[in-house]
Order: C-alpha cells, then structure tokens, then sequence
C-alpha cells in the first residue's frame, strides 16, 4: 500500500504538496491548541474538562475543516491539470496510472491534511486527558499542555529548516517567536 501510494506522488509530483499541507496544518492545530490552553489559563480557568471539551471541538473542526477543503481544491487543481494534459496529448487518460492518481491523490492529500492537526493537537491535549481520567502528572496538566505545544510547534520549525536547507534551530527559533507573540497577544487582549 504504501508503494502504492509512493508512486501516485511519485506520478504527480505531488509529494511536495503533501509534506506542506502536513505541516501547515499541523502546526495550525499546535498553534490553535496552544492558543486556547494559553487563554484558559491566564483567565485562571481551570475547569479541565471544559478546556478539554474545547480543545477537542477545536481540533475535531480543523480535522474535518482541513479535510473537506484540501479534498474540493485537490480535486478541481488535479482535474484540471488531467484535461489540460489529456488536450496536449490528445488522447483520453482516465484509465491510465497518471489518471488514476489524478483521482486518487486528492483523497491521499485530504486525509493527509485534515489528520496532522488532529493528530498534533491530541498529542498535545494528552495532558489534560491524563488529569481527567486521575492519572499523576510532574506538573500541572495545563503547563504541561502547553510546554508539549511548544516543543511541538519548535519541532514543525526545525522540520522545515531541513527541508529548506535553512539552520535547524534558527527555523525551530523562528516558529517559537510566532507562539510567543501568539502568547503575548492572548495575554495583553484576555478580559481578566
């Protein structure tokens, strides 16, 4: 299966696309998870099941939200790039190995997108999860939370540092800088 899926990026050329997708909305749900666990607690709100309530509403919505638009936009960007090719060769490929990725791979990227900020965001939620079933924690269930997101959004930095060839750290800097003026923000507009 996965050489199978291998060859329909392969085919396309899409591999790229898919990689940016995955990381756009990844670090969109670490940012968004952040964001939310951030202004719960410089509120002093620590109703856990409510903020988890949340969090799990907010990163079910950017799931089906990434999913249902990389699916539309795909779909339309892949059959048009399929007539524009069938045109040039004048010949019908629907039943060739580029049609069928035509048609498969908006799928591929779909789930690709709608699952890496559902994903991320649960990995970070994982705290909060311990702290309402009872489990132990070395620290609170919020910071932790928060220091995942934070080690999360920093890891999607330096993953695209390497991908563009750009110093690891120097790009893994740059995306805290995003979430600590994201922080900041929360912290300056927040009715306390």
């Amino acid at each position: 299966m996965f050489e199978r899926v291998a060859t329909l990026f392969r085919i396309t050329q899409s591999h790229g696309i898919a990689r940016r997708y995955f990381v756009v909305n990844g670090f969109d749900g670490a940012l968004t998870m952040f964001g939310l666990i951030v202004g719960f607690y410089v509120t002093d709100n620590n109703d856990n099941s409510v903020l988890l309530s949340v969090c799990l509403g907010a990163a079910i919505a950017l799931g089906m939200s990434g999913l249902s638009s990389a699916y539309i936009s795909e779909s339309a960007e892949k059959r048009k790039e399929l007539l524009e090719l069938e045109e040039a060769m004048m010949r019908d490929l629907s039943d060739t190995a580029y049609g069928q990725a035509a048609r498969m791979l908006p799928l591929l990227i779909a789930v690709i997108n709608g699952s890496a900020p559902l994903l991320i965001a649960l990995i970070i939620v994982m705290p909060l999860w311990a702290e309402y079933l009872s489990l132990d924690l070395p620290m609170p269930a919020m910071e932790m939370a928060m220091l995942l997101a934070v080690v999360v959004i920093f890891l999607l930095g330096v993953f695209l540092g390497r991908v563009s060839g750009a110093h690891w750290f120097l790009a893994g800097a740059r995306t805290l800088a995003i979430a600590a003026v994201t922080m900041l923000l929360i912290y300056l507009l927040s009715p306390r």
